[in-house]
């Protein structure tokens, strides 16, 4: 880079272009007549530092790359240039960040030139299709030929700072672990809020309140119907405002979005089936059982024991989340279909006008003109029997006269893919070439709003009766003959006291869905491809859900846990992208932009949902059908089970660059997928039966025991590559690192070795390490 030292204006054009967080690497060439050879310095810096008008942008510097030796400027500009392209490679920066000696770095620049590609100026033609390279050079192949001992190191501290959580650490203390997620998580509070003033979690507040009314409204209508309305739809809006809204206030990582799950809604049917067949008073039973639930939390977060969610790997993970997502998916289509048995598709002859008329005739012949058209929403075929009345015509013969218009499925349809059609495309309009970035960025953010509105004008445009989201307009319970808005904890009979004390026993069951539902989510939300920067803290989402848990009991509200797909839409919702790219480069992922003012503000508009009635009525349950397939299908991208499931039916020639494939024989990566795939089918069997749906989150339990089984079926390195180690396996290195070294792999000393070396401090320098730690697991 050549730099104008008297110049102390800093290029802010040039510095619009470069990533937030980046760092500087100064490289410096100069002729002098003192000097008979020359001389190279190359510093790197503890803690980067702005070193005046040195650089050309404002930013701080990490190296200083220095020749200085006889000669014009020309000759030394050219190991300028080259000292250039060795910086611009990301696995030799990774290599400058680690290096423990000057040979370390000398190994660098080999391994750099043995895979590089020269071109002669000369010889040059552009019309020429560069082949990329058979092989891409990593880290891996780079250690090969560091020193023993600092390969060792390096291994080390890499596998260590995958399984590094401090959050899932055992204190030894009595709420140790929830007193460090305190001390962790809530200094960022007001950065919790400030970091929320952009474009995109507006958008993301919208988006996320369609996403989290549907299924509210839905559940609450199961939900009364498996409770004889002693909890219905007001009863689920009312929960998820409340505990909500005080999740996202008070939780370690307020990105996860809180509802109600099918495992829950099932417990609670069975509750309700047992307190009506035994006479028991329902909510006083669920309240003692809801208390028991907050004091086994609370023993499980005075002991740490969510440290036990470091057994929860990447396959287990994927395997829970892509199965919610499917049942999304499913479900989506489902309720669709769902339309065309309530309104049914007319085929074969066009039928007359007057063969959708419907009369209902008063049985008093004396009344005049009497006779009145069935109208779906006044008069009805149930009102004219109710009064006695008789009905003519041919329509009268289905079930409701709103049944025989022909095109409402037609129409549910078009609205239902319209939805999905125009949220993806513009999601994906984020990446076109055309218009400036900031359009397309606005759009992509806004993408489910604008299809929502859209579709919602077309369905009003064409006066048909689509099924429309129905929101209760009254602040009541949904049944006020039987309860209020506090349960009586000792509504039961006198005589049975011992309930409060039988409901311990449902109230395990109840732990157990709770926990596994809630801390699977977090870990999920809180993986490392997400790239978050700012504590979570799965000790203090446990005791924020001890409170919303008895509160809920006490007003007699459905247990609203962290929803994976929701939560996971919600992250994804938030993702920040690179804004200046090189053309033809693909965007990365930067990171989430991580707030509670999203959160906090969906709630708000979910309690305020009762008033906008007049608003929400308008809007079809077809485009919200629509929202729901976009978030199924928008939360399978980037799920390694996925990638691995299509590799299955791809020839070898075709199949992506995944580092996992070059580490790892391919037929061993299909045994890995087809494992996992038996274990999902398994999950969707016990998932979708009636019988059996309740003991899903068991089955989590039990993927956990498999892949516990599968450390006898591949190596540690296998089970580096395609999931995560678990806590203990580096006791297991040595046992396989002779099978491994004839692979050509090596894991280096069991023993810890603390390197007392650089560490990065900055977050780009960590991002640096993080990005090729998993370079090849990530590409």
């Amino acid at each position: 880079m050549k730099l104008d030292l008297l110049s102390s204006q800093p290029n802010k054009s040039f510095l619009k272009k470069i990533p937030v967080g980046s760092e500087v690497a100064n490289i410096m060439v100069g002729g002098v007549d003192f000097l008979k050879k020359p001389i190279v310095v190359f510093v790197r810096l503890g803690q980067a530092t702005t070193l005046a008008d040195l650089t050309e942008v404002d930013l701080p510097t990490r190296f200083i790359f220095m020749v200085l030796g006889p000669g014009d400027f020309s000759e030394l500009g050219e190991q300028g240039r080259a000292a250039g392209s060795l910086f611009s490679d990301k696995v030799f920066g990774s290599v400058a960040f680690r290096a423990m000696s000057s040979q370390d770095v000398l190994d660098g620049i080999d391994e750099y030139m043995d895979d590089l590609t020269v071109l002669p100026p000369s010889v040059w033609d552009p019309s020429i299709r560069l082949e990329p390279p058979q092989t891409v050079v990593s880290m891996d192949k780079i250690r090969k030929r560091l020193n023993p001992e600092t390969r060792a190191k390096m291994e080390e501290i890499e596998l260590h700072a995958e399984m590094d959580d401090p959050s899932l650490k055992r204190t030894g203390r009595l709420f140790g672990g929830l007193i460090g997620d305190i001390k962790r998580r809530y200094p960022y509070y007001m950065s919790d809020i400030k970091d929320a003033i952009h474009m995109q979690t507006i958008a993301s507040v919208f988006f996320m309140f369609f996403a989290c009314i549907t299924p509210i409204v839905t559940f609450g209508g199961l939900m009364g119907d498996k409770t004889d309305q002693y909890m219905g739809v007001m009863e689920c809006i009312v929960s998820g405002a409340i505990c909500g809204l005080l999740y996202a206030l008070f939780s370690g990582q307020p990105l996860t979005i809180v509802g109600a799950t099918g495992p829950l809604l099932i417990f609670e049917s069975i509750v309700y089936q047992l307190c009506k067949s035994n006479d028991w008073d329902f909510l006083s039973f669920r309240f003692w059982i809801g208390m028991w639930c907050c004091f086994i939390l609370l023993i499980i977060v005075m002991f740490d024991l969510s440290a036990l969610v470091r057994y929860i790997t990447r396959f287990t993970e994927e395997s829970f989340s892509v199965l919610i997502s499917v049942i999304f998916t499913y479900e989506a289509f489902h309720k669709v279909i769902h339309i065309w048995h309530t309104h049914p598709m007319e085929t074969g002859v066009l039928k007359k006008d007057t063969d959708y008329i419907c009369l209902c005739v008063p049985d008093n012949k004396t009344v005049v003109n009497a006779v009145v058209a069935v109208q779906p929403g006044c008069l009805t075929k149930d009102v004219c029997y109710e009064h006695g009345w008789a009905t003519e015509g041919p329509a009268c013969d289905d079930h409701n006269v709103v049944e025989n218009i022909p095109n409402v499925f037609l129409l549910s349809c078009f609205l239902f893919l319209g939805t999905f059609g125009i949220a993806y495309s513009l999601r994906c309009f984020r990446n076109m070439p055309y218009f400036p970035s900031i359009i397309r960025q606005s759009f992509a953010d806004f993408a489910v709003l604008i299809a929502i509105i859209i579709c919602t004008g077309v369905d009003i445009g064409m006066a048909l009766p689509t099924p429309k989201l129905t929101v209760p307009n009254k602040f009541e319970p949904t049944n006020t003959a039987v309860r209020g808005w506090v349960v009586n904890p000792f509504g039961m009979q006198s005589s049975q006291w011992w309930l409060a004390i039988l409901a311990a026993v449902p109230a395990i069951l109840a732990t157990i869905l709770i926990f596994l539902d809630q801390q699977i989510t977090a870990v999920i939300v809180n993986r490392r491809e997400h790239k978050l920067k700012k504590p979570h803290g799965y000790h203090l989402d446990l005791f924020v859900l001890i409170f919303l848990i008895g509160i809920a009991s006490l007003l007699g509200l459905p247990w609203f846990v962290a929803a994976t797909v929701r939560a996971l839409t919600h992250v994804k919702s938030l993702f920040k992208e690179s804004e200046v790219k090189i053309p033809g480069e693909k965007p990365y992922h930067l990171g989430v932009r991580e707030q509670r003012v999203t959160g906090i503000c969906i709630h708000i508009l979910i309690a305020c949902s009762i008033f906008l009635t007049n608003i929400l009525k308008f809007i079809p349950m077809p485009v919200l059908y629509g929202v729901f397939l976009y978030m199924g299908i928008t939360s399978l991208s980037g799920v390694q089970f996925v990638d691995r499931i299509l590799l299955l039916v791809m020839p070898a020639k075709y199949q992506p660059d995944f580092a996992y494939l070059r580490h790892v024989r391919t037929n061993r990566v299909h045994l890995f997928t087809v494992i996992q795939l038996v274990c999902f089918i398994g999950m969707w069997v016990v998932k979708t039966t009636k019988t059996t749906a309740i003991a899903f989150p068991l089955m989590l339990l039990v993927l956990c025991g498999v892949r516990k089984l599968m450390d006898f079926m591949f190596t540690q390195s296998e089970l580096y590559w395609l999931d995560h180690l678990f806590p203990e396996a580096m006791r297991r290195m040595k046992e396989d690192e002779a099978k491994n070294e004839d692979n050509g792999v090596t894991y280096g000393d069991e023993e810890m070795v603390k390197l007392k070396s650089y560490e990065p401090s900055s977050p780009s320098s960590k991002a640096l390490l993080d990005e090729d730690t998993e370079l090849s697991k990530q590409q």
